[in-house]
């Protein structure tokens, strides 16, 4: 079974994560009896289960890109400004 990374699991829920360990407790269950072909299946839950905590890292990286060019913009501007000195 893949686990998701740090980043993604900080960002799931406590019903999401919760389910998240399960299924990763069953998986790895069926990995050791041999039964792959159950495993891919709830490795294919897991991927569909950690898809809102990966849009939510999208979203604060999108979020961090849009601060950082508004700091980046607004230090431009005062540098553009005539100083008093």
């Amino acid at each position: 079974m893949r686990h998701c990374s740090v980043q993604v699991r900080g960002l799931l829920t406590r019903d999401e994560l919760d389910r998240y360990n399960g299924l990763m407790e069953v998986g790895g269950f069926l990995e050791d009896a041999g039964r792959y072909d159950l495993a891919y299946t709830v490795q294919k839950e897991v991927d569909i289960l950690i898809l809102p905590a990966i849009e939510r890292l999208k979203d604060k990286s999108r979020t961090r890109d849009r601060e950082e060019q508004e700091f980046l913009a607004s230090r431009e501007q005062n540098d553009s400004l005539p100083s008093a000195e």
